[in-house]
C-alpha cells in the first residue's frame, strides 16, 4: 500500500509546479519583444522638485560672466511660473572638474556619482512642457501634463510582463511616502487594467505592510481563508467583466499570497554584508534613508522585479525657489553616494549590462534668479543621465545655451527619452499599443524616437 500510494506523491509536487507555471504564464500573458533587448529592468531615480543642471553636470562659463545683469534679450522672451524672467542671472558657486577617462563634467556637489562617469551617458539636451510641478511630474512619468494616462512603468509591464510571479512587476519606493505631487496618478495604469499600476513599497525596516502571516493564523489555515475569499471575488467579479478594478484586486491578493512565501526574503536587507552597506552610505545618518531604498532597488531587479521607481525629495524637495546652495547641498549629500553605490554595486554583481538605470527630475532650473539666492523650474533645458543596460557610458549628449537656459543641440523630449527608454528594454514605442476606445494609445502619444546616439 506505501509502495503504491508513495507513487502517487510525484504528482502533488507536480500539481504545484504547474500552478506555478500557469500563475507565471498568466502574469506574463505580454506582448513579444519587438527587438532583442538591451536591458531586462529599469530603476529611474527620480528627483522630485527639479535639480539644478547648471549646477551639478551643465557648467556654464558664460553665466558667470553675465551674472548680475539680466537676461539679454538676444534669449527672447521666456515664461516662468513666477513671472521673475527679468530677475538678474546667477552664478553657479560649484567647482568643476572633468572625471573619469572621458572626462565628464561634474561639480563638486556630487563626488560620488563622479566617480561612475564612466559608466554613464549625461544628457544635457533635456526639454519637457510641464511648467510646474503637477504637470512636469505627469508628463515625464506618463508622457502627458494632463493626468489620466498609463505611467511608464505600467506600459513596460503591459508590453512585456514579469520575470517573478511572486513579486510585483512595477515597484514605486518614495523616501517620504504620500508626499510626491500627484500621488498614485504617477505610477497608475491609467486606460488600461488596473493590475499593471505600480504597487507602492515603503522605506525603512518594513517596506511592505501586513505582509506577515500572523503566527496564530497559521499557513493552512490562510489559505484555506483565501481560497473562500478568492470564490467569493470570482463570483462578485463574473457579472462585472468591464470593470478591470476588481480583477486588479482579486490578482493583488492573489499575489500578496504568493509574497508571503518570496517577498520576505528579498526585502530583508539583513542578509547583506556591512561591507555593501556602507557601500550605500547606510552607516550614516545623511544617507541611511535613501541608501536603503537604492539596496532594495537592487534586490529587487535582482529577482525579476521589470520597473522600480525611486523618488528622492518626495514633496518637491528639490524645488529650490530661495536657498538654493543650503537646499541643494543637502539633498546631493542624501542622494550622492547612495546612487554611486547602486551603479558599483550593479556593475561587480554583472547586473548593470541589464539594468537600465536613469537619473533625473521633471525639469531643471532657470540661470536667473529668485529671490535672490534661488533659481525658478526651467522645462526648456536641463540634464538627465542614464547607466547600464545598453548605454554607452563615459557620453555627453546635447548642449544647451550659453547660459543653460534652453536645449539647442540633440534636443530630447520627454517623449524622446521614453521611446529610448522602450527601446533599450525591447519596445518599440509606436507598435506598443494598447485599444482604448476603438482608438489604438501608445505610450508617447505618437510622438517621438529613441536617441540611438546612446546606444553601445
Amino acid at each position: 500500500m506505501l509502495i503504491q500510494g508513495g507513487a502517487g506523491f510525484g504528482a502533488v509536487a507536480l500539481s504545484w509546479l504547474l500552478g506555478q507555471s500557469a500563475r507565471a504564464a498568466e502574469a506574463s500573458a505580454a506582448l513579444d519583444p519587438h527587438h532583442a533587448s538591451r536591458a531586462k529592468s529599469v530603476i529611474f531615480l527620480f528627483m522630485e522638485g527639479g535639480p539644478s543642471h547648471i549646477d551639478l553636470f551643465d557648467p556654464k562659463p558664460e553665466l558667470e560672466k553675465l551674472a548680475g545683469k539680466p537676461l539679454p534679450e538676444s534669449f527672447g522672451p521666456v515664461i516662468t511660473p513666477m513671472g521673475e524672467y527679468d530677475a538678474p542671472l546667477l552664478a553657479s558657486k560649484r567647482k568643476w572638474r572633468q572625471h573619469g577617462q572621458c572626462g565628464t563634467w561634474v561639480s563638486d556637489w556630487l563626488p560620488h556619482t563622479a566617480r561612475c562617469v564612466d559608466d554613464i551617458a549625461v544628457i544635457r539636451s533635456c526639454w519637457a512642457n510641464g511648467l510646474n510641478h503637477s504637470n512636469g511630474v505627469s508628463q515625464m512619468n506618463t508622457g502627458s501634463t494632463l493626468a489620466g494616462r498609463p505611467s511608464l512603468g505600467a506600459w513596460v509591464t503591459y508590453g512585456l510582463g514579469t520575470e517573478n510571479a511572486n513579486l510585483p512587476a512595477f515597484v514605486v519606493i518614495e523616501d517620504n511616502p504620500g508626499k510626491v505631487t500627484n500621488g498614485p496618478r504617477n505610477w497608475g495604469a491609467g486606460f488600461m487594467p488596473a493590475a499593471y499600476q505600480g504597487t507602492p513599497f515603503e522605506g525603512g525596516p518594513e517596506p511592505i505592510r501586513d505582509l506577515a502571516t500572523p503566527a496564530e493564523v497559521g499557513g493552512a489555515r490562510q489559505q484555506r481563508k483565501l481560497a473562500f475569499l478568492q470564490e467569493l471575488n470570482r463570483s462578485h467579479a463574473q457579472p462585472r467583466g468591464d470593470l478591470s478594478e476588481l480583477d486588479a484586486r482579486i490578482a493583488s491578493y492573489e499575489l500578496a499570497f504568493r509574497m508571503q512565501r518570496e517577498a520576505p526574503e528579498a526585502v530583508e536587507l539583513s542578509a547583506e554584508t556591512a561591507e555593501t552597506e556602507a557601500l550605500y552610505g547606510m552607516d550614516q545618518k545623511e544617507t541611511a534613508d535613501f541608501g536603503r531604498n537604492c539596496l532594495l532597488a537592487r534586490r529587487l531587479v535582482e529577482r525579476g522585479v521589470r520597473f522600480v521607481q525611486l523618488y528622492h525629495g518626495s514633496g518637491s524637495k528639490w524645488d529650490a525657489h530661495s536657498g538654493i546652495e543650503k537646499n541643494h547641498a543637502t539633498l546631493c549629500q542624501a542622494s550622492d553616494k547612495p546612487i554611486a553605490g547602486l551603479l558599483q554595486d550593479l556593475k561587480r554583481r554583472g547586473l548593470l549590462d541589464q539594468t537600465l538605470v536613469v537619473w533625473g527630475g521633471e525639469f531643471g532650473r532657470t540661470p536667473m534668479s529668485e529671490k535672490g539666492d534661488g533659481r525658478d523650474h526651467n522645462p526648456y533645458g536641463f540634464t538627465m543621465w542614464m547607466a547600464g543596460g545598453g548605454v554607452r557610458g563615459g557620453l555627453t549628449v546635447g548642449t544647451t545655451d550659453e547660459i543653460g537656459l534652453h536645449a539647442v543641440q540633440d534636443r530630447l523630449h520627454v517623449h524622446d527619452l521614453h521611446a529610448t527608454i522602450l527601446y533599450l528594454m525591447g519596445l518599440n514605442h509606436m507598435r506598443l499599443e494598447y485599444r482604448h476606445k476603438g482608438r489604438p494609445e501608445r505610450p508617447t502619444l505618437n510622438e517621438g524616437e529613441p536617441c540611438l546616439k546612446l546606444l553601445v
